[in-house]
């Protein structure tokens, strides 16, 4: 009996996880192989570089896994500060925390029609923890704890506080979702001028590969000693250098507020 609640979380949204579907999946092995395939031709003009390279190209669906996985946590934490200004709105207004959480709902579908997007899901769930008669506490700390992500567990932590001690719980929403809303809006800037260094950067990551495929093309005869003897070791390490560098660049670029 006691693993039945383990299955059950289980079965609610995770957002620490990304489970690749079938088609992500498959899209992701072809076009990761494809594109390394593609690169070992470029630098070595033999069929075991391709192969190797392809190979290592099959791990790109790890990083297609984590790039899906951050837009999930980035939606859900954009959602969460619109369903907070919403509830701030609702119990300033003097509704219940029911109903504030039903016209959350509400709200959220009439910023993202035609689709229930993860947040309307996670409002749905604690309204209906809610009717059962459970705390809001305690449902705000599930999703907190599936979610793991700051501004979340922040404002379950200062819920369980006011609950407990019988605080102000229409000024905690109203200054918590300003706080977090805040902080949100200096994310998003810090995105925008990063945005731009990030094209920047894959620009100038594909030039090389660009240069080396028009030489090819434009002068092979020239560029026939690149593969063969020495010039397959001076295109082995140019490229482990490019590949330094892409990493090196992803993790400056990677800011966290």
């Amino acid at each position: 009996m006691g693993k039945q609640p383990e299955a059950a979380d289980r079965r609610l949204p995770q957002y620490s996880e990304y489970m690749l579907s079938r088609r992500e999946k498959a899209a992701a092995l072809s076009a990761g192989a494809a594109v390394m395939a593609a690169v070992g031709y470029l630098f070595y003009h033999h069929w075991l570089g391709m192969l190797l390279l392809a190979a290592a190209g099959l791990r790109y669906t790890r990083i297609r896994r984590h790039t899906l996985l951050a837009r999930k946590r980035a939606r859900l934490a954009q959602q969460f500060k619109q369903a907070l200004y919403s509830l701030s709105s609702s119990l300033s207004a003097g509704r219940s925390m029911e109903n504030a959480f039903r016209e959350a709902i509400a709200d959220l579908k009439l910023l993202y029609p035609g689709t229930e997007v993860e947040m309307e899901r996670e409002l749905r769930i604690i309204a209906m923890r809610l009717e059962n008669g459970e705390p809001i506490e305690q449902a705000v700390i599930d999703l907190s704890r599936r979610a793991a992500q700051e501004d979340i567990s922040n404002f379950a932590d200062v819920l369980v506080t006011c609950k407990r001690t019988g605080g102000d719980l229409i000024e905690v929403v109203r200054r918590t979702s300003s706080v977090i809303g805040e902080k949100m809006d200096i994310k998003q800037e810090i995105d925008v001028l990063v945005a731009q260094k990030r094209l920047e950067m894959k620009v100038m990551m594909a030039a090389p590969f660009l240069f080396l495929a028009f030489l090819n093309l434009a002068s092979p005869d020239f560029m026939a000693a690149l593969y063969e003897g020495v010039g397959r070791v001076i295109a082995t390490v140019a490229l482990l250098l490019l590949l330094l560098g892409a990493w090196l660049i992803h993790k400056l670029m990677d800011i966290r507020v």
